[in-house]
């Protein structure tokens, strides 16, 4: 899709059809996308050490194909310190994130959303 501007208006042309947009709509999956939030545990004494294992946990999941993204939010101002997407349904990954070393030690907390994606999407190299 090509954009560009005209005055105040964005104008986009493109050769995608509704019937590729149908069809493609009807190929998506479930996903799970989880925002990670840091408490104010996050620094305290030892927290590095545990924080370390949730990222050694992470690549596990990334592994065994229950984790398909995983992004740590550069510091903004904000609590967010990651999002992910699972391609575990809601109730596997709040377990899988129940289990999270962070998120027991309370130095994460997160909330868990259902979305919908395209499988074999990927992120630009």
């Amino acid at each position: 899709m090509n954009a560009f501007i005209e005055g105040r208006r964005c104008n986009f042309v493109s050769g995608v059809t509704d019937d590729y947009m149908r069809k493609m709509l009807q190929a998506t999956k479930r996903y799970t996308l989880v925002i990670l939030h840091r408490t104010s545990k996050r620094s305290e004494p030892g927290a590095d050490k545990i924080v370390w294992e949730h990222g050694r946990r992470n690549f596990e999941l990334r592994r065994d194909g229950f984790l398909c993204i995983v992004g740590p939010v550069v510091q903004d101002g904000t609590d967010v310190t990651g999002v992910c997407v699972f391609s575990t349904d809601l109730r596997q990954t709040r377990r899988i994130m129940n289990g999270d070393p962070a998120v027991k030690a309370g130095i994460f907390s997160y909330e868990a959303h259902v979305i919908e994606g395209f499988p074999g999407d990927a992120l630009a190299s």
